[in-house]
This record gives structure tokens, sequence and C-alpha cells, in this order.
């Protein structure tokens, strides 16, 4: 039996071999190209086939949950919105809705529809990046220029309200930071406006290009079964025929309102390969601007009035246990936090989307080609962060 080590990365090639098997054992990452981040993929390759596939977690890991019970409720919030950089207003929103519901708190209704225009907004800004850069692992540079070019026009206004460009910090137990800027909400609009205008570039470039389509097409298949099985959630899922989505399902902030319910698109495909998750994310965005106008619609209805509770000094939460859900931009992002009746959680459990999402390439790798290992990987919309906690 014969086994050859190639290790590409972070580091010389190193080949070993005993016995007269031709079977290699292929390392991609932690560090390379191919892959996302710190994210290792070990192969096991017969010729250009994969037979086994292993992602290799942890290189990131920086125990968040540990530090979240180190951390009162008003810090944890800057802990939350760090593992999904690309969701961070999201990630912010489960914890505070937790830490809100063992407070039995009810959050002023302007707060409630500015967090879910700005939870949309955070979709938009989530999705465009996976939407240029797709592409771009798969060798069209074209398409991350648009995407960014958009992301900054969101970006503005985003920065304006919160003073973050990634890591909003925004969220506040019991509401918002404080109130928008004058004139905001049409700067948003316009935003808003000039992002859904360069939308049909992704549709005419990337869907419309046949190499693209020849990379994607029938590649990279998960079955509704295995999604169910993995625990896969989002835009993933979706593509694989699983119409899950919490916003509709369980409806939290304004989504079970009669504006919103008209306007929520639950986009699915039945397909389950790497361009039905790629479609799935392009009409997701449409429908997350669609959200965001509805949002700005309802707003400029409301009477000005408070963003925020009145909170005590010492903020201590009962004794008790909850789980907070919400439907973030790549799945289901889930904090159980338990208390007892300290300032500080006793215990925070994270359920992250990444790391679920991505256990699936232990199925989708295997009978697949190496050429397509990237077109499956980047197909998965992960953030390592996410994974690695």
């Amino acid at each position: 039996m014969r086994e050859t080590t190639v290790g590409i990365g972070a580091g010389a090639e190193n080949f070993t071999g005993t016995g007269d098997s031709t079977d290699m054992v292929l390392n991609i990452g932690p560090q390379h190209p191919a892959t996302h981040g710190v994210l290792r993929l070990r192969l096991v390759l017969d010729g250009e086939r994969i037979v086994s596939a292993e992602p290799v977690i942890g290189y990131m890991h920086r125990g968040a949950e540990k530090l979240f019970e180190a951390r009162d409720y008003r810090q944890i919030i800057m802990l939350a919105n760090r593992h999904d950089w690309l969701s961070a207003f999201s990630n912010e929103l489960g914890v505070v809705l937790g830490v809100e519901r063992m407070l039995g708190m009810e959050v002023p209704e302007r707060a409630v529809w500015i967090r879910t225009l700005l939870a949309e907004l955070n979709r938009v800004l989530n999705h465009l990046m996976f939407l240029g850069s797709y592409p771009l692992e798969l060798g069209g540079i074209t398409p991350i220029f648009h995407a960014f070019t958009g992301r900054e026009d969101l970006q503005h206004v985003l920065e304006e309200a919160s003073g973050g460009r990634m890591h909003y910090m925004f969220n506040r137990v019991g509401g918002l930071k404080e109130d928008l800027p004058a004139g905001w909400l049409g700067r948003v609009r316009s935003a808003v406006a000039v992002v859904r205008s360069q939308l049909p570039v992704f549709e005419e470039l990337v869907l419309g290009n046949e190499i693209f389509r020849a990379r994607t097409a029938g590649v990279g298949i998960l079955t509704r079964a295995q999604a169910e099985a993995y625990g896969v959630s989002g835009p993933i899922a979706r593509a694989s025929g699983l119409d899950l989505d919490l916003r509709r399902d369980e409806p939290y902030l304004a989504y079970g309102s009669e504006e919103l319910r008209r306007v929520l698109t639950v986009v699915t495909r039945e397909e389950g390969d790497c361009l039905a998750r790629f479609e799935c994310l392009l009409e997701q965005t449409v429908n997350a601007l669609d959200l965001a106008d509805a949002c700005l619609d309802k707003l400029a209805t409301l009477a000005p009035g408070p963003v925020n509770l009145r909170l005590p000094k010492v903020l201590k939460a009962p004794e008790g246990s909850t789980y907070a859900w919400t439907e973030n931009p790549l799945g289901v992002n889930g904090y159980y936090l338990v208390s007892r009746g300290d300032k500080t959680p006793w215990r925070l459990k994270l359920r992250s989307a990444s790391f679920n999402n991505i256990q699936a390439l232990t199925e989708l790798l295997p009978g697949a080609l190496v050429a397509d290992m990237v077109a499956i990987l980047g197909s998965m919309f992960f953030v390592v962060g996410d994974i690695d906690k």
C-alpha cells in the first residue's frame, strides 16, 4: 500500500511513499489561493478524481464562546459581531434578541423597523461579496469590481449611521445606540436604487457566461436529504429544495408584519448544484433590496420616537435559559444563552451557519475532479471565522 502526501500552501511540497498503491493524499491549505482563508482540505485522490475529503478546521479558533462568559451583557455584543465579519449586524442581533427575551423587554417600534432595515442592508453587503468573489475564483475578475462598487454605496450609509464599516456595534440591549442622522433614509433609498441597477450585470456577465455555466451546472450536487442531515441552512440549503427561512417560518423583528409578509420571497431551487446556489444568492439579494425599500416606506410613516430603553447601570439577566436564532445571510445563526442571575452569561453556545454548512463538503467532494474542487468550495459561501468561532 502506498500513500503519497502533497502539501500545498504554507511550505514546500513533500512526498512520502510506502507500498505500491497510487492513492495520493493532497492537502489544500491551510493557506492557499484555492481556499477561503485558513481552511484546510485533506483530499485522497485516485488520479484526478477525489476519493474522500476531510475539512480540517480550527486554525482561527479563539474560543469566542468562552470569551462571552467573561464579558457582561453589554460587552458581548462586540464579540458577537466578529465571528462572521460579513454579517456583523445580524450577529449582534441574535445576542440582543436573546438577552431582551430573558429580560422580558419590548423594544420601541421605531427600533424594530430600523433593525430590520439594517439587517437587510447587511444581507445585501454579504451577498455582494460572494456574488463578486465566486466568479473571481473561477477566473472572471470583472464581477468583483461591480460588486465592490455596490458595496461601497451601502457601506457609506451604514458607516454614517453606526460609525463602523465592518463591526457596527449599533445594537444595544433594549434597542439601538442612537437615532438615525437627519436625511439618512433618503440617502439609503438612493444607495438601494444604485445597487439594484447594478444587479443585472451579474445576470448578463456571470449567469449569461457559457464558461461559468459549464463550470457550475451539474457540479457539486447537494441533495435535500443531505442538506437536512448535515443541518445546512441559508441559500445553500434552499438551492437544494429545502424551503426554510426563519424570517417567514418563525418571524422576528418586523418580518411578521403585513408590510413585509407581502414582500418577503423565499428563493428556492431543486438542482442543488453550484449554479443553483449562485442563482439563489442573486435572487435573494434582489428580495433583500425589496425588503429594505418596504422598511424605508414604513419608517417614513412612523412618528419620531425613542429607539432604545433606559437600562440599569448593572444589567443582570434573570436565572434561566433561552435560544435566539435568526436568518443570517449565510444561514441559521443561533445563540443558546444560560443565565444564573449574574451580569455575565453563565454559558453561551453559538450555532454558526458556516460551521454546519461546511460539513457537507465530505459528501460533495468525493467523486468530483480536482479541477471542480474550487468551484464546489466557493459555492458554499462560508466565512472561516464563522466556522472556527
